[in-house]
Parts: C-alpha cells; structure tokens; sequence
C-alpha cells in the first residue's frame, strides 16, 4: 500500500489539473478591480482589458499627470474609471485604494498588483537602496494591498488577487539582481497565499512573464556602463522572438484571472527556463555567468552621463546605444512603437 501512495498522490494531482483546466472562465462584468501601477505598459493593458470584460477600474500610478492621460484613454474607450495618485511604497496607500473602490462601488472584487520598477547594471554598481526599493515596490506593497483586499472579499464571499511577477523570480539573471530579489519574494508571497486560500472564494493568481514589448526599456533604470547595459535590455525588451506583444500577454493574463488559475508562464521560453532552473540550478548558474562574460558590460566603467546618473541609475530615454543608432532603431521599432501606443514614451 506505501508503494502505491506516490502513485494515488499523482494519480489525484493530475485529475485535480484536469478539471482546473476544463473550468469555465468566469464572467467578470461588473467586478470592480484595482490596478496599480496602470499609467503606462502592461498595467494600462490589463485595465483596458479588464475594461472590455465590464468591469469597472480604480487605477493608481505615481505621476498625476500620466494617470489622467491614462485615465482620459480608458473613458475614452467607454471604462468606468476611477484615478488615484499613489505611490505604492506609502503604507496608507493600500487603505487608500480599497477605500476608492468602496466609496464608489460599494465593493472590490479584483486586485492587481503591477506596479514594479526595473534596475539594470552589475551587482558591483548595485547599493543596498535599490534592493530597497525593489522590495518596497515589488514585494511589500503587492503584500500590503492583497492584505488590505482581503477582509473586504472574505466578507463578499469572492475575490481574486493577482500579483504580476516574473520569470525573474524563477530564475535570478544577472546584472538584474535587484529586480529578480524583490520577484522572488513577490512570487513566493503569491505561493503561498494561494496555498492558504485555495480555490476560492478568494483565488490567488501569480503571473510569471518574460521579456514583453510595453516599451519600458525606455522607463528602466540603468547604471554601471549604462549605455551598454540600455542597448542590450533595449534589444531583448523589442526583438519578436525574445520578448512578447504586449496586448497579447494582457489578454493571456486576464483569461487566467476569469479562470481562477494559480499560476501563469506567458511564453513557452520562461516555462522551459523555470524547469530547467529548478532542475538544474548549478547548471543554469553555470550557463548564465557565461553569458555574462561573453555578452553583457564588464562592471568597471562611469555612467554615460554622470551629470544625468543618480543614485537610482540614468533612464533608458536619456542614454545613447553603444552601437550604431540607424541599426539600434531598425532592431528595436518594435519596443519604440510599443512605446509610444502604451504611454512610455517620456512626456
């Protein structure tokens, strides 16, 4: 009987996957949903498609005037929006927006959590605050609003809490290591509160992309031999076949939400790396510090403009490429178009 538990676990696991798969997704017209970080990129995108599925929105971004572009874009195409300028880094803003939504809809049935903040260089040119900020923004408030959602939907009876992560926080590449820390916490939250929560009635569900063409290459933060390190994030972020339209992965993601999914990998290349990272970790550190030595910047080096460099590292839009511009624009029309159709383009 012992020898046949593994096989009856199995057995069950599977069938549990098989029914999962066969659920109907759920009709999500008139779910009130909180977007974060939904001024620009992939977090406009969720809210103009959770907008075509009827729900009505309580967006929320930094900069005011992005956030009323946004939100002017969204009524535009007919969605009931509500804006709230945060920073989610502020502890009161989770109380902020739950109440938004209460004050104006009467409930709150879907939290995503997007906001997120991308920090690109060597370890060597790395300090303490952007590991900080990494996880005040990406780990800590996707923490804090899914704690402060959470009352509100049990006493519902429904809900569903969304936390966007990343193939970074399966596998930690380098000179993304802040980034890849604050996912790693961020997916590990995620895991572990759809394992308390279950199935519902409030579903837990981590999203894990990879590279996708929002344009943020442009928003990103860079340091060390920052025009090296732009050139080569630009061209990931904008190449077909390395990074994912956007659109696309905004429609991916939702369909996961109406259909309560614990877990989405949004291109078969970050489901094959997140395998083989967990099967093999020594080996794929192996292989990614090679890459590092043959493809990415070597640490030492000053900021293309030092006078530009802060603390938190220079932005993609004031750095040149470290190749030819004519060949670096043919190579990334397609992250600058993205750019500009997704509001990242800087104003």
């Amino acid at each position: 009987m012992k020898a046949l538990t593994p096989l009856l676990t199995a057995g069950a696991l599977a069938a549990a996957a098989a029914l999962a798969a066969r659920r109907a997704p759920d009709d999500l017209r008139g779910e009130v949903a909180i977007v974060t970080g939904a001024s620009r990129g992939l977090g406009l995108l969720l809210a103009r498609e959770l907008a075509r599925q009827g729900c009505p929105l309580v967006i929320c971004a930094r900069d005011p005037a992005e956030l009323d572009r946004a939100a002017a874009q969204l009524r535009e195409a007919g969605a009931d929006v509500t804006a709230v300028a945060c920073d989610v880094t502020d502890e009161a803003t989770p109380s902020r927006l739950v109440q938004a939504a209460l004050e104006r809809h009467g409930r709150l049935d879907i939290v995503i959590s997007n906001a997120g903040i991308i920090q690109v260089g060597p370890v060597r040119a790395a300090s303490p605050e952007h590991f900080e900020t990494a996880l005040d923004t990406m780990a800590l408030a996707p923490a804090r609003l899914a704690l402060a959602a959470l009352p509100v939907m049990r006493s519902q009876g429904h809900g569903r809490i969304v936390t966007i992560a990343s193939v970074g926080g399966k596998l930690s590449v380098p000179h993304l290591l802040p980034y890849s820390t604050a996912k790693f916490a961020a997916v590990g939250f995620s895991e572990g509160l759809r394992a308390e929560l279950g199935r519902g009635p409030v579903a837990v569900t981590t999203v894990v992309p990879g590279l996708m063409r929002t344009g943020s290459h442009l928003q990103a933060r860079f340091t060390g031999q920052a025009g090296k390190e732009f050139t080569w994030f630009a061209l990931g972020a904008s190449l077909p076949l390395i990074s994912m339209d956007a659109e696309r992965a905004a429609r991916q993601i939702i369909g996961a939400v109406r259909q309560r999914r614990a877990e989405v990998i949004l291109t078969p290349a970050a489901q094959l790396i997140s395998r083989i990272a967990g099967l093999a970790p020594g080996l794929t550190s192996d292989a990614l510090h090679l890459v590092q030595r043959l493809a990415l910047p070597a640490p030492a080096g000053a900021p293309t403009d030092p006078a530009q460099d802060s603390g938190e590292g220079t932005p993609g839009h004031a750095l040149n490429p470290a190749v030819s511009r004519k060949a670096f624009d043919r190579l990334t029309a397609l992250g600058r178009a993205a750019a500009s159709r997704f509001n990242e383009k800087s104003q």
